[in-house]
């Protein structure tokens, strides 16, 4: 999400109003009651825009960057499918044919990426990938690409991302990619309910996302029909939780303050949040690996993704989590420490998401260039897609859609025992940020600490993917295998 290829929505003259609907839905209610009638207020249209940042990770040699072989204090580090399969233990299922074959991951995006078709062969060539099922979709028709246009440029690096990562993670699966016209939400939302009214996958992912308080609540509300008719089909919702750690942009976009992420509030959606990942290094011929290292992407340790005001923007780029104000605490979240009494905390699971150790992705528009251009790139934005593709996986091995997780997650990481062998619980860091408003003056935004268990910086952790999906598979409700 946000910032590396990522997702901000930049709000005009909105006022912040809380929703009053009654929906009660899967035995939790939805939003919370209002006591009074809310005043009348008039929305402004919303544009999504994304502003990547993003490194430059230069020419491979022999298929190894030389971000990959993390040599030099102040290196910037990156990693490939490769290490990151091994990182989160994804490998030991590929090995066993366990790849997403048969199923469908739905990207949602807004414009197009001209480059994408080269783009991703390239990736899929130099990482040893199979050419995926691709299929790309605009419902309400294609924007010709302007690439003079940051705005598009932007949304065609997140477009490259998330297709490329969610291949990435299941090389066998299909995979979808739904265009919206523009960035508006209505825009949006209309290719979202497309998607979903025309069942054309399994799991969708959504890198983006904007204060909760600044959506039209009849916008908000039709949301989150689409996403109950997703449930009821037994479709999977991801959604990135946010760059920006507590804090989201004011809805005149002057400021920040600590609010939770839409649509990653809404219970119906798994959201994703974003760690720093330490693993071992690859190797080239210009620094070969030492007979004793470990295999490449060997996982170390992670850290709540917070990079400090200045590194790589402005502010922190930080992972998103808090509290909703619109969604009251669901039932999955009753009884979970460090969660509230009314309120749904975010995110649910995270997955690595650092720029300072982030993935590479090729991306020629981002260069402005028609061929081949790799990139460093971070955030949340990483998380969505690659648990889309995992979530394929356990479809593959279930013999069906899992459908909303989210009750097995949280069924499974409350087992003490089931909770070490399944997640690397982040305890170390935090989402307290500082942003710049307006004036460019840093505001400082209080976020939370990563602790023990579930918290609202990572949720319950990354996956220990080999052991966590046949669990999930069980816990849903086993396999039909």
């Amino acid at each position: 999400m946000r910032r590396f290829l990522s997702s901000r929505r930049w709000i005009g003259s909105a006022l912040a109003l809380l929703v009053a609907l009654g929906a009660a839905v899967s035995g939790f209610t939805a939003f919370h009651a209002s006591a009074a009638p809310a005043p009348a207020v008039t929305f402004t249209a919303h544009p999504v825009s994304v502003n990547p940042l993003r490194e430059p990770a230069g020419a491979p040699t022999n298929a190894v960057f030389n971000c990959q072989t993390n040599r030099g204090p102040n290196a910037i580090v990156c990693y490939s499918p490769q290490q990151i399969q091994q990182a989160f233990e994804v490998t030991p299922l590929l090995n066993e044919g366990i790849t997403g074959k048969g199923h469908t991951v739905v990207i949602i995006d807004a414009f197009q990426d001209p480059t994408l078709q080269t783009d991703l062969a390239a990736f899929d060539q130099l990482f040893g990938l199979p050419a995926p099922d691709f299929v790309q979709v605009a419902p309400d028709g294609l924007t010709p690409f302007d690439p003079n246009d940051g705005n598009q440029v932007g949304w065609a690096g997140e477009i490259a991302l998330d297709v490329q990562w969610s291949h990435a993670m299941a090389p066998g699966a299909k995979i979808e990619l739904v265009l919206a016209p523009s960035n508006q939400d209505a825009d949006i939302l209309d290719v979202t309910k497309w998607a979903v009214d025309h069942n054309v996958g399994d799991v969708i992912s959504q890198s983006f996302g904007e204060n909760e308080n600044c959506v039209d609540p009849k916008l908000l509300k039709k949301e989150h029909q689409v996403f109950d008719e997703a449930t009821h089909k037994g479709i999977t919702l991801l959604a990135s939780s946010g760059d920006e750690g507590a804090a989201q942009q004011t809805c005149d976009g002057t400021s920040w303050v600590q609010v939770a992420s839409s649509p990653a509030s809404d219970p119906l959606v798994t959201a994703v949040g974003a760690t720093e990942l330490f693993a071992a290094p690859d190797c080239n011929a210009a620094h070969p690996c030492p007979p004793d290292s470990p295999t490449p992407g060997t996982y170390d340790h992670e850290i709540a993704l917070n990079e400090p005001a200045g590194l790589f923007t402005p502010g922190n780029f930080s992972t998103g989590g808090g509290f909703s104000d619109l969604y009251t605490r669901p039932s999955y979240q009753v009884g979970v420490a460090h969660t509230r009494d009314g309120s749904r905390g975010v995110p649910d699971i995270s997955f690595t998401g650092s720029i300072n150790h982030g993935v590479l992705a090729s991306c020629g528009a981002c260069a402005g260039v028609t061929t081949p251009a790799f990139f460093i790139f971070g955030g949340t934005s990483v998380g969505s897609p690659c648990w889309a593709g995992l979530v394929t996986l356990a479809d593959q091995l279930a013999g069906r859609r899992l459908g909303q997780i989210n009750e097995a997650l949280y069924q499974i990481a409350q087992n003490p025992e089931q909770y070490a062998n399944t997640f690397h619980d982040t305890t170390v860091g935090n989402n307290t940020v500082q942003e710049p408003d307006a004036n460019n003056n840093l505001v400082t935004v209080q976020g939370f600490d990563a602790q023990t268990g579930w918290d609202a910086t990572n949720g319950w952790g990354t996956p220990i993917v080999s052991n966590l999906l046949p669990l999930l598979v069980q816990v849903s409700g086993g396999s039909h295998h």
